[in-house]
C-alpha cells in the first residue's frame, strides 16, 4: 500500500507538468487546427533558455540556487512566446489561417513538411549552438522531499521540486483559463477557434488570433519543459522523447478541448508512474500507450471531446 501511494503520489506531480505541456500544444491545435510536430523541440529551446537565463544572466547569483531557477523557468515562458509570435509570422502563417482556407485538407500536406522542417532546424540547430553534453536546471529541492505521515505506520515523500513544479503548472492552467474565457483576447481565440469566417465578419483578426494562440502555446511549453529539466537532463533531442507524449495527451484529452489535454498529460504521468509497481522502467512508454489504446478504444473522442454523429 505505501508503494501504490507513494507512485500515486509521484504520478500526480509528474502528470501536472506533462498536462501543462499538453496544453500548449493542445491550444495551438484547437484554434489553428494544426499539426505541430516542431512543439517538442520548442520546448527544448524552453529548458536551453531557462538554464542560460540562470547560469549566465545573473539570476543564479541574485536569487540563488533554491529560487533562482524557477525565476528563470518563468521568464523563459516569454522569451519562447516571442520566438514563436515570429516564427508563425515569418513561416507558418504561409501555410495556416484565412490563406489556407480555401484548401482544405490539402493544406495539411504544406504545414506537415513544415514543421517537420522548422523541427529538423531547431534539433540540429541546437546541437550546434548548445552541443550534446547533457544539461540540468539543478536546485537543492530535486534533491530533498517533504514526508507526509506517518499515517498507520506509512509515509509518503513528496520530492520538493516536484511539487513546486505541480503548483506552478496549476497557477498557469487556471491563470490561462481566466484568459480564455474572461478577456477579450480569450474571446477572439475561441471565436477563430469555433468559427473562422464569422469571426472575420465581426471584425476579429483571426491571423493575429492565431499567431497569439502559437505564441501563448510555445511560451506555456517552455515553461512546461524548464519544470522538468528541474529533474531531468536535457538534451538538444529532448523535444522527441516527449512530443509523442504530447500528442497522445491531447488526444486523451479530446482534440481542441484544452482542460481536456491537461487531464490528458495528467493521465499519462499517473500510468507512467503507477506501471513501475508491476513493470520494469524500459516498458513505462508500453504501458502508456497500452492505456492510449484502450481509453481510445471504449471513448474514441476522449475525456472531454464530443462524439461526432454519422448522417
Amino acid at each position: 500500500m505505501e508503494g501504490f501511494l507513494q507512485a500515486l503520489a509521484a504520478g500526480l506531480l509528474i502528470g501536472a507538468v506533462y498536462g501543462l505541456m499538453c496544453v500548449g500544444l493542445g491550444l495551438i491545435f484547437g484554434v489553428m487546427r494544426v499539426i505541430n510536430f516542431a512543439h517538442g523541440d520548442f520546448m527544448m529551446l524552453g529548458m536551453y533558455t531557462a538554464f542560460y537565463l540562470f547560469t549566465a544572466a545573473g539570476i543564479q547569483a541574485f536569487f540563488g540556487n533554491t529560487v533562482g531557477p524557477f525565476v528563470a523557468i518563468l521568464l523563459a515562458g516569454p522569451v519562447l512566446a516571442v520566438f514563436g509570435y515570429f516564427v508563425h509570422l515569418a513561416l507558418i502563417s504561409h501555410v495556416s489561417g484565412t490563406r489556407t482556407a480555401s484548401l482544405e485538407g490539402e493544406g495539411h500536406y504544406a504545414q506537415l513538411i513544415l514543421t517537420l522542417g522548422i523541427a529538423l532546424i531547431l534539433q540540429n540547430g541546437g546541437l550546434l549552438v548548445f552541443g550534446s553534453v547533457l544539461a540540468s536546471i539543478r536546485t537543492p529541492l530535486s534533491s530533498s522531499a517533504w514526508e507526509l505521515g506517518p499515517f498507520f505506520d506509512m509515509s509518503i515523500f513528496l520530492n520538493k521540486a516536484r511539487s513546486i513544479d505541480m503548483i506552478v503548472s496549476l497557477a498557469i492552467m487556471i491563470l490561462l483559463s481566466l484568459l480564455i474565457t474572461r478577456t477579450r483576447i480569450g474571446k477572439s481565440l475561441r471565436a477563430a477557434a469555433d468559427n473562422p469566417t464569422a469571426a472575420t465578419y465581426m471584425g476579429i483578426d483571426v491571423d493575429r488570433a492565431h499567431r497569439t494562440a502559437f505564441a501563448l502555446g510555445c511560451g506555456i511549453t517552455a515553461i512546461a519543459g524548464g519544470l522538468l529539466a528541474t529533474n531531468y537532463p536535457f538534451h538538444p533531442f529532448v523535444g522527441l522523447e516527449y512530443v509523442i507524449v504530447m500528442y497522445a495527451g491531447v488526444v486523451l484529452g479530446g482534440m481542441g478541448s484544452i482542460i481536456g489535454a491537461f487531464w490528458g498529460g495528467m493521465t499519462i504521468g499517473l500510468v507512467q508512474q503507477m506501471s513501475t509497481l508491476i513493470l520494469p522502467t524500459q516498458l513505462q512508454n508500453a504501458a502508456i500507450f497500452a492505456v492510449f489504446l484502450l481509453i481510445i478504444f471504449f471513448r474514441p473522442q476522449g475525456f472531454f471531446g464530443r462524439m461526432v454523429e454519422r448522417t
